[in-house]
Formats: structure tokens, sequence, C-alpha cells
């Protein structure tokens, strides 16, 4: 589950540069559009840190993570927390000024995002998933899936309308593995 919420996080990652690279001068419309998909993308990103700071590394380190690795990722986290500042100060500028220089330096901080993102998440990753799923069945782990899972319906629905939104069938697949179909359809459908 942990890859499939990584996939969405490039995916929106690529998607914001991608609009930002066509973005019209003048085009305030876009740019408010911008700004709505940034705030949930920024709620998914700090909810996802702070529930690994919280919950995730407590439970790694009881299966044998070492305090160092994990002030590693803490590290990396408030390397991105930088960035996604930078970020969100330069959509409030290109929502009140849709400039080609206000889009551009949206990008430009955008990319930054982009760089250090993708170096923390593939560092996580290669740091983490296998012994993460060598130890799933662990008491640990169990109670830290457990913990994540809890969530409010509106919270739970407006995550899976995000991670499922233009989701690669490798995450749908993740989906429908870890997470029951009637749940995702009542929580989704009803508030995502």
């Amino acid at each position: 589950m942990n890859k499939a919420i990584h996939s969405a996080f490039r995916r929106d990652l690529d998607r914001f540069i991608a609009a930002l690279n066509k973005f019209s001068a003048g085009d305030q419309a876009r740019a408010s559009q911008l700004q709505t998909a940034w705030k949930n993308f920024d709620h998914q990103l700090t909810r996802h840190h702070e529930g690994e700071h919280e919950i995730a590394w407590p439970a790694m380190e009881s299966v044998g993570v070492s305090k160092d690795a994990l002030a590693q990722m803490d590290a990396e986290h408030a390397t991105m927390a930088d960035a996604i500042a930078e970020v969100g100060g330069s959509l409030v500028t290109l929502e009140r000024t849709p400039t080609a220089e206000a889009a551009g330096a949206t990008r430009n901080a955008l990319a930054r995002l982009q760089e250090v993102a993708v170096r923390h998440l593939d560092h996580e990753e290669a740091a983490f998933e296998d012994l993460y799923m060598s130890k799933r069945e662990t008491a640990a782990i169990k109670a830290m899936d457990k913990a994540f899972s809890r969530t409010s319906p509106a919270e739970g629905g407006q995550f899976f309308a995000w991670m499922l939104d233009g989701a690669p069938p490798d995450v749908r697949a993740t989906m429908d593995r870890e997470v029951p179909g009637p749940v995702r359809f009542l929580i989704g459908g009803i508030f995502g």
C-alpha cells in the first residue's frame, strides 16, 4: 500500500509539472484549479509523512530498523517540507498574478520538490519495503496497518478518490487486495 501511495505522489508531481509547462499567461481559472489540486496534494503528503513519523517509524523500529535510518527518513521529510512550503508560496503568487513568470517560478519549485520527493520515496522503498513484507504478520506491523486504516469516512473517501484517479493497474490491484471492495465503494462512492 505504501508503494501505491508513493505512486500517487509521483503521478501528481508529474501532472503539476505538465500543467505548468502548458500554462497560459493570464489563465486565472487554471491557476485556481492548480491551487485546489495543490491543497489536496499537500494534505495527502503531509498526512502521509506525519503518519509515518507517528505510526510507522515506531513499528519499523520494533522490527529491526535502526534509529539512525529513521532519523535519516525524518531529515528527508524536513527537506521535503521546505520544498513543499516553497511550492505553496509560489502557487499563492501564481493564483494572485497568473503570469508566465509566476508559472515558471512555480514549475521550478515543483521540479525541486519532485527531485527531493522522488529521491526520498525511492530511498524509503529500498530501505523498508522488503523488511516490511517479511514482517507483515508480526503484531507490530499488524497494529501499524490497523492504525493507518483508522480514518473518518470523509477522509477515507477523499483518500480513495485521490489514490484511484488515473491509477495504473498495479495500484488498483493493490487497493483491491488491501481494502475490501464494499468498504471502498461505500467510503469512496459516498464521500470521495
